[in-house]
C-alpha cells in the first residue's frame, strides 16, 4: 500500500466560522464558497440565524445575509464547538445582544473563564456554572480595554476583537506568543478598523462593512492527516491543493520538514489577504525533534498527528509547553498517550506534553477517542502502519470537522 494522488480539501474551520460572523457584520447579501462541511460551523451558522441573521447552504456554498442582529428566543446550543461559543460572545457582546450559551457534555468541561474576564473588564455582565456552560451575557455599553491574553488563544484575541468593533474608545491586544492570525487578516482586507503590527488595534465599526465574495482555502489541519500518512508509508506521494499557507497555520508542515519529511509548496498567492498554496507530501526516512513552546501555538490541533509521525522517526520526540491540549475536546495529552501504548508505542506522558521514542512495530487495537474528531483521525492513519485497522469507538465524532475523511483516505490509499 501506498498514499498517492491529488486532492482538493473542503475549506477551513477557523476561516469558516469567522467569516459567517464577519458577514453578520456588513450590510448585504455574501457569498461564502467551499465553506467547511463539519458540524462546528454549520452550529455556528444556525446560531447566528437564531440571532436574524439569516443564510441558505447548497452544499459547500453559504449565502448570507447581514444586517440586524435580534435577541435569541432560545438559548444558543454550540454543541461541541469552542470556536462557536467563544467569538459568538464576542459578537454578540458587541452587537448589544443578550444571550444565553449552551453545549454538549464535552462543550460543558471547557474553561470559559478566559473570555468571561476580559469581556467583564469590558463592561459586559456574565453569568456561567463557575466559569463553565451554561453561560449568559447581558452587555452595557461596552468600553475598550488593553488586553494581553495569559493563555495563547486565537478564540479568546477573536472574541475581544469582535467585542471591540463594538465598544467606545480602543481595544489594544498584546499577544506574547502569535497565535493564528484569520481574524485580523481578513478584517483589515475588508475595511474594518482594526490594524496588527506590534499590537493588534481595534476601534468601533461605525458603518456595516462591504458585502463580500469568498471562497474558503483548503484546510490545513485536515490536510495534515493525508500529509501525514504519505510522510510514514514508503513510496507515497501526494499533493493537496489550495490548502491555507497562512504562516501560523502551517507548522505541521515546518515541523514534518524539520523531521527530514519530504515538502514543497507550490503556487503560492493570495485570497482575502490569505496565502494558499499547493503542498506536495512525499516518503522520507524521519528523525525525531523537540517542539518547544514557542512552536505550540501553531500546531496545537495538530500535535495527536504529529505524536503518530514521531513513532517512525529515528530517536525521541519531545513535546513541551502543550497544557492547552488537555482541555480540547477531550484530554488529548492522555488520549494519545493512552491509545499509542495501548498499540505498542513508546511514549511518556508529562504534565504538558509527552516523549515519543521510534516504535516501528505498532499493532492494531481497539482505540478510545472521547469522542473527540482528531483522535478518530489520527488513530486510523496509525492504523495504517498495522497489519489490521484500528476499531474506533466513535466514528461519527470525525463529522464534527470532516465528515469527507474516509472517503479522501479511500482515495489516496493505493
Amino acid at each position: 500500500m501506498k498514499i498517492s494522488g491529488n486532492i482538493n480539501l473542503p475549506g477551513d474551520k477557523s476561516i469558516s466560522h469567522r467569516a459567517l460572523m464577519f458577514a453578520s457584520l456588513t450590510d448585504g447579501e455574501c457569498i461564502i464558497n467551499n465553506i467547511s462541511t463539519g458540524e462546528d460551523v454549520e452550529t455556528t451558522r444556525k446560531c447566528l440565524g437564531q440571532c436574524g441573521i439569516l443564510s441558505q447552504k447548497f452544499g459547500n456554498k453559504v449565502q448570507i445575509t447581514g444586517g440586524a442582529f435580534s435577541t435569541p428566543e432560545l438559548p444558543l446550543d454550540c454543541g461541541n464547538s469552542g470556536t462557536s461559543i467563544r467569538l459568538l460572545a464576542g459578537l454578540l457582546s458587541g452587537k448589544g445582544i443578550t444571550a444565553e450559551f449552551i453545549g454538549d457534555t464535552s462543550l460543558s468541561k471547557r474553561p470559559m473563564n478566559r473570555i468571561i474576564e476580559p469581556l467583564n473588564e469590558m463592561g459586559v455582565e456574565i453569568g456561567s456554572n463557575n466559569g463553565y456552560l451554561p453561560l449568559t451575557i447581558k452587555p452595557n455599553m461596552l468600553k475598550g480595554l488593553s488586553f494581553s491574553p495569559s493563555i495563547a488563544s486565537a478564540q479568546v484575541k477573536s472574541c475581544i476583537m469582535l467585542a471591540g468593533l463594538g465598544g467606545e474608545g480602543e481595544t489594544i491586544i498584546n499577544e506574547k506568543i502569535k497565535t493564528r492570525d484569520h481574524s485580523e487578516i481578513i478584517l483589515e482586507e475588508l475595511g474594518a478598523p482594526v490594524s496588527s503590527n506590534s499590537a493588534i488595534r481595534i476601534k468601533n465599526l461605525e458603518k456595516p462593512l462591504q458585502p463580500f465574495n469568498m471562497t474558503v482555502p483548503g484546510d490545513p489541519s485536515s490536510a495534515a492527516f493525508f500529509a501525514a500518512a504519505a510522510a510514514i508509508i514508503p513510496n507515497s506521494s501526494i499533493t493537496i491543493t489550495n490548502v491555507l499557507a497562512n504562516p501560523t497555520r502551517v507548522g505541521f508542515f515546518d515541523i514534518l520538514e524539520k523531521m527530514g519529511g519530504g515538502v514543497e509548496w507550490k503556487n503560492i498567492h493570495k485570497e482575502c489577504g490569505e496565502l494558499v498554496g499547493d503542498v506536495h507530501v512525499y516518503f522520507a526516512p524521519l528523525n525525531g525533534i523537540d517542539i518547544t513552546v514557542e512552536m505550540v501555538p501553531s500546531v496545537i490541533d495538530e500535535l495527536p498527528i504529529i505524536a503518530i509521525l514521531a513513532t517512525q522517526a529515528d530517536g525521541p520526540t519531545s513535546v513541551s509547553g502543550a497544557e492547552e491540549l488537555r482541555v480540547k475536546e477531550c484530554d488529548r495529552i492522555k488520549a494519545v498517550c493512552e491509545n499509542l501504548l495501548a498499540m505498542g508505542g513508546k511514549i511518556i506522558e508529562r504534565k504538558d506534553g509527552f516523549i515519543i521514542d521510534q516504535s516501528n512495530r505498532l499493532h492494531d487495537t481497539n482505540i478510545i477517542t472521547y469522542g473527540d474528531h482528531r483522535i478518530a483521525m489520527s488513530f486510523t492513519i496509525a492504523g495504517l502502519l498495522t497489519e489490521g485497522r484500528n476499531k474506533l469507538d466513535d466514528e461519527a465524532c470525525i463529522n464534527i470537522s470532516f465528515p469527507e475523511f474516509h472517503k479522501v483516505l479511500t482515495e489516496v490509499m493505493g
